[in-house]
């Protein structure tokens, strides 16, 4: 008896995909699917888009959202969604905001963990977006209360709830108390 593969997807197959309640990523021209994520996702996810918003607000740059399909790779196709990101002005594409994906790696990606992903799962997306050109990648630890902050030049520093994340070169001015998040 031989196995069955299906199909690798292109960028434009994945798209064109029906909707469905879960939430999907294209990784290496395969579908994944994840269930919803739970309560402290969400609120960690809009607290942290929250401070982001009003940051890029006060310094005039960027958008700011939350899980939108980012093309990180063509060959084989990988489409990314962060919980959060940040994508500075000046590398938004002439013709604006897309409608579809995003065709530019985010500069900032943040990724929270839920109880059903796994270590190799998290490790997976920072390699990703670190090699498609994301100049920082968030990973935040609710059972641990704290967040790793993963970096181009392989870097991993991790604060807990006592730190401050800052990152001047990519968020000039920016702060955010870790407690804040999990209080």
């Amino acid at each position: 008896m031989s196995a069955t593969t299906s199909p690798l997807l292109t960028v434009e197959e994945f798209a064109a995909l029906p909707a469905s309640i879960a939430r999907r990523e294209l990784v290496c021209g395969e579908v994944v699917e994840t269930m919803p994520p739970g309560g402290i996702h969400g609120i960690l996810a809009a607290l942290i888009t929250a401070a982001l918003i009003q940051w890029s607000k006060q310094r005039g740059g960027g958008y700011v959202g939350i899980e939108s399909g980012f093309v990180i790779e063509r060959d084989p196709a990988t489409v990314r969604a962060p919980d959060v990101y940040y994508v500075r002005a000046e590398r938004i594409p002439a013709t604006g905001v897309p409608e579809g994906f995003w065709t530019i790696a985010p500069d900032l990606a943040v990724e929270i963990v839920s109880p059903s992903d796994t270590a190799e799962g998290i490790h997976e997306k920072v390699r990703d977006y670190l090699a498609a050109g994301t100049a920082a990648v968030w990973v935040v630890y609710p059972r641990s209360r704290s967040i790793t902050v993963h970096t181009p030049d392989g870097l991993a520093r991790t604060w807990g709830p006592e730190g401050s994340l800052e990152s001047p070169e990519l968020l000039p001015g920016f702060s955010l108390r870790i407690a804040d998040l999990f209080r």
